[in-house]
């Protein structure tokens, strides 16, 4: 008996249909979250059915996917829905860098491509560890305080320490990332400048970062990061998409930032 792979696959956020575009295997996807940026070419190819938090489950149900791709705990609501209503889904959870790799590996198994995603999960990881060996070059690690959302103040999750660290930095949050729950990494004003960051991210989900609201918290000005206008923004595209993105790209942004604070102390 030949084994018979998903053919029509809605992916409710955008690392799941950049993996299977990485993979060759973008036609068997028939709907895709609004918030897909990578590729570019998937906005234009593949019609938007969800949100984050929300879904069209009527235009889901109309595409007659076969199996539906979702993510953590914050999209229970629609999973849940969507398996009473009979559909097949399968929600991934990952919130590590290994974690993220396995998961790679794991959406080309669904669709019959497992050798080729564990070559491409392996250049990603290759890529990581490349950057990490030459960040180790440079002695001093500025501490970084990596602001996910500003109310209430949320630090990184578990890939972005990971990735802080790896690209030189030092996550001054870190003991917060085993937390798999946004509010496991609630943090208050005083948290922040008590341990006295060299360097701020602010990477808001779907919301502009605004430095001069970062700048004018109450005492604020006392923290090296604002002293010396080391105050940055990642699209969260990059940095917050547990996938290729955050491997390649949000690590290059980080890398990049990090460097920038090392320079200006040598």
């Amino acid at each position: 008996m030949t084994v018979q792979y998903p053919e029509r696959i809605c992916c409710l956020t955008e690392e799941t249909t950049e993996v299977l575009y990485a993979l060759g295997e973008e036609d068997r996807i028939v709907g895709i979250s609004g918030f897909t940026v990578r590729p570019k070419r998937a906005r234009k190819e593949k019609p938007k059915v969800s949100a984050f938090i929300d879904a069209d489950i009527p235009k889901i149900e109309s595409l007659k996917p076969d199996l539906i791709l979702a993510f953590s705990d914050i999209q229970a609501d629609i999973t849940r829905e969507l398996i009473a209503r009979g559909q097949t889904v399968f929600t991934f959870n990952q919130r590590t860098i290994s974690e993220i790799l396995n998961t790679i590996v794991l959406i080309g198994s669904l669709v019959g491509r497992q050798a080729d995603a564990e070559v491409f999960a392996q250049s990603l990881a290759e890529n990581v560890e490349r950057v990490r060996l030459e960040s180790a070059k440079v002695s001093r690690r500025p501490k970084v305080y990596f602001e996910e959302w500003p109310d209430p103040m949320i630090s990184g999750i578990a890939w972005v320490s990971e990735l802080i660290e790896i690209a030189g930095g030092e996550d001054i949050f870190a003991e917060k990332r085993s937390g798999s729950l946004a509010k496991d990494r609630f943090i208050s004003s005083e948290d922040v400048l008590e341990r006295k960051p060299d360097i701020i991210i602010g990477s808001w989900c779907g919301k502009k970062v605004k430095k001069d609201q970062i700048m004018a918290r109450p005492l604020w000005e006392t923290i090296p990061a604002v002293q010396d206008s080391c105050i940055y923004e990642i699209d969260s595209s990059l940095i917050l998409q547990p996938g290729p993105a955050a491997l390649t790209d949000g690590l290059a942004e980080l890398r990049k930032i990090i460097m920038l604070a090392q320079r200006e102390v040598v």
